[in-house]
């Protein structure tokens, strides 16, 4: 057994989080590590809310609360939010505990003795008529590599180029619109890339034949254009007062103390049990493998400052094997937008359909090579066809007929044939591809390959024809629905890391529960398709899942601008 370390790029507090949000990390990272629990490794899988910089004060101050009150208020909603989905985080924390604020000290004062901290007087944006400084991503301006218009002041999303606030041109404040922005002189503190590139670039060699290419490329651009000083410290209220004398007044930047937060969630987790020690995952830690979830935009922080950041303090943190970046999806081919009521955004989604029906078609079409595009049309055609017409109406079938020819319970049947062995020799041969296509984190691979093992559940029932074979030989047609019971249990098993609840219901209809279910590890068909006994009682009740109707495609179109795009 394997100590696997998950963590996904924590949600920041300030909004609700859409759809490709789920899919750009939080949801893969959720299947992965479910997966890696069936497989019998020991898995720890932390997220949490980021809590600190200007959008949680101006949130705040939107809604007229303490801004303490207003992450409270949010870290709430995404713990309900992320729950509805059936995330199974086994802590989900904030970049705000006091846990943290103890382990961003310590890396701090490491780095600053090692001699990785720079000072640094800098220019920085002030808002005359907002009366702050404004943080980087609250500076919206042109981009000067790319000529984005709607570039940020810390990262053009379009071209990917770290940038700072003073780069962009004709720039505004994000807050309120003013473009009445003085640059003013302050001293902050800076983490002395430079100094560490050695080190960093020596790492990153070790990664290159096993990170996807969508973040070893990123990494890699970034140290050939060279690496500059990363200023970690803000004009802030709200975020860890900075522990050195004269800066007292300054607080951390968000991006030095967020991917800290992994450690520090992970001591919160930690101290909620005296049988736990963070450090056995992160400091000194033996045998651990960790794999990252972000999206694209992410990658530069955790490729490339959060290693620096690590090494820097020459002491031996855990650092990230493999880190898994995915591409955007959007809505209809433009931007999910809460304020324009455009998409549709995952508190809405969990309250229209199923927490599985979401999960399986974002997961089928995830963004890992390039961007995909959400739309409703997709959505119920796959749901139709996948879910309820390949998955769903096999287990019906099955029950239903079973119930009908021989009663409510596993049949007893006789041998199997050759045309038996054939099927699960299929199913085993496909089994052992979605679980290579799930270790290589290949997710829409993955998918494809479990939507072909329910097809040929029904191309065997199609090709056996039980219904003709019991007027002439029931011990035969026993035989076949007796395979066909134990593959919808086949099927709860390896559906399980992705659609959990579907997984649930199915067992139920047996009278067990996912606890039942085998570990993948070493997983037999031959032997899986043997475990319902005969006479084990079965109760086909609801379908497992239910059409999208052309009436139901429409609402949510109109509902969510779907038709205005």
């Amino acid at each position: 057994m394997s100590k696997i370390l998950i963590t996904s790029a924590l949600p920041y507090i300030n909004g609700v989080p859409h759809l490709g949000h789920m899919v750009g990390c939080l949801l893969p990272s959720d299947v992965y590590a479910r997966y890696m629990r069936m497989m019998g490794n020991e898995v720890l899988y932390i997220c949490g809310t980021d809590e600190h910089g200007t959008a949680s004060e101006v949130g705040a101050l939107k809604e007229g609360l303490p801004v303490e009150d207003y992450c409270n208020k949010y870290h709430e909603s995404h713990r309900k939010t992320y729950k509805d989905f059936n995330l199974s985080f086994d802590y989900f924390g904030r970049s705000s505990s006091e846990q943290n604020k103890e382990i961003v000290y310590h890396i701090f004062e490491h780095l600053d003795k090692n001699g990785f901290i720079a000072e640094k007087t800098m220019k920085q944006v002030y808002s005359v008529d907002d009366k702050m400084f404004l943080a980087d991503r609250y500076i919206t301006g042109t981009c000067p590599h790319c000529g984005y218009e709607k570039a940020r002041g810390d990262q053009c999303e379009n071209c990917t180029k770290i940038l700072e606030p003073t780069d962009l041109i004709n720039p505004r404040s994000t807050v309120s619109g003013s473009t009445n922005l003085e640059v003013r002189e302050t001293k902050h503190l800076f983490l002395n890339l430079p100094k560490i590139e050695e080190k960093l670039t020596e790492w990153l060699k070790t990664k290159e034949a096993f990170w996807p290419d969508v973040a070893y490329s990123i990494a890699k651009k970034w140290v050939k254009e060279g690496l500059q000083p990363r200023c970690i410290t803000r004009d802030l209220k709200w975020g860890f007062p900075v522990n050195k004398e004269g800066y007292e007044n300054k607080v951390f930047y968000v991006w030095f103390d967020a991917p800290i937060a992994y450690i520090g969630i992970t001591k919160q987790w930690s101290d909620e049990s005296a049988e736990r020690n963070w450090k056995d995952w992160w400091l000194d830690a033996k045998d651990v493998h960790y794999v990252e979830f972000m999206g694209k935009d992410n990658v530069p922080y955790h490729s490339i400052t959060f290693p620096a950041t690590l090494l820097g303090t020459g002491e031996n943190w855990t650092k990230v094997d493999y880190l898994k970046g995915f591409s955007y999806l959007t809505y209809e081919g433009g931007k999910f937008s809460k304020s324009e009521h455009r998409g549709i955004f995952a508190d809405d989604a969990i309250k229209e359909f199923p927490a599985d029906y979401w999960r399986y078609w974002l997961m089928a079409n995830a963004p890992e090579a390039s961007d995909s595009s959400f739309s409703f049309e997709s959505f119920a055609a796959t749901v139709n066809k996948d879910l309820n017409g390949v998955l769903g109406n096999f287990a019906q079938r099955v029950m239903k007929m079973t119930a009908s020819k021989l009663g409510s319970f596993v049949p007893q049947g006789g041998d199997m044939t050759e045309v038996d062995e054939e099927f699960i020799k299929t199913l085993q041969d496909r089994a052992d591809d979605y679980f290579k296509y799930l270790n290589q984190l290949e997710f829409r691979k993955a998918i494809n390959e479990l939507r072909a093992i329910w097809v040929e559940g029904n191309n065997y029932i199609t090709k056996t024809e039980p219904w003709t074979v019991i007027k002439e030989d029931e011990v035969r047609a026993a035989t076949i629905l007796r395979i066909c019971l134990n593959t919808v249990r086949i099927y709860a098993a390896l559906s399980a890391p992705l659609m959990p609840d579907t997984a649930e219901k199915i067992m139920k209809k047996f009278n067990l529960s996912t606890d039942d279910l085998p570990l993948l590890k070493d997983f037999s068909v031959s032997k899986e398709i043997n475990a319902l006994k005969a006479g084990t009682p079965f109760e086909a009740g609801e379908a497992l899942f239910e059409r999208i109707t052309p009436e139901q495609l429409a609402e949510m179109q109109q509902k969510y601008g779907g038709q205005n795009v």
